[in-house]
């Protein structure tokens, strides 16, 4: 199994062009894509090539029937999961390579039980502006993936 500096997780993502802009950050830094199932959308959808642009055959991607599907299959050692319910923050995490780093769908965030489940791994990206809600769930992705890179001593050009 070719070995990866950063597992990207996205939990039932809902919308096309989110998934296509992640996808596309994976491929920029060598990072694998996991999606569980259930989408919002088919893999084969215009939008979603269109924001992965011709960046799409070259993603490292892998599609989950579901949450323990994917544990079977990937048996993680290590999982950071996003969330703006998240009480310490992402810049506290200590990335390491091989990490999965799992972000929620974009319109109910993690399942309810993962925040007791997962509850020590939990973080948040601090936003701290007066009427933010949360962000955007590929800007979110981009970065939490360039926080790991930095941390990694990735993060460098040439």
């Amino acid at each position: 199994m070719k070995s990866v500096p950063l597992n990207v997780v996205l939990l039932h993502p809902e919308i096309p062009h989110n998934t296509g802009a992640i996808g596309r950050t994976c491929v920029c830094v060598g990072a694998r894509l996991h999606l569980i199932r259930p989408l919002g959308f088919s893999l084969c959808q215009k939008d979603l090539a269109r924001a992965g642009l011709d960046y799409w055959p070259h993603l490292d991607i892998r599609v989950h029937e579901g949450w323990d599907a994917f544990l079977g299959a990937e048996r993680p050692a290590r999982m950071l999961f996003l969330s703006t319910k998240g009480k310490r923050s992402v810049y506290d995490w200590r990335f390491a390579p091989a990490d999965y780093v799992v972000f929620g769908s974009e319109s109910g965030g993690l399942p309810p039980e993962f925040y007791e489940r997962y509850r020590e791994d939990l973080r948040a990206i601090p936003m701290p502006g007066e009427h933010a809600r949360s962000l955007n769930l590929a800007n979110a992705a981009s970065i939490v993936v360039y926080e790991a890179f930095r941390q990694m001593g990735l993060a460098t050009l040439g």
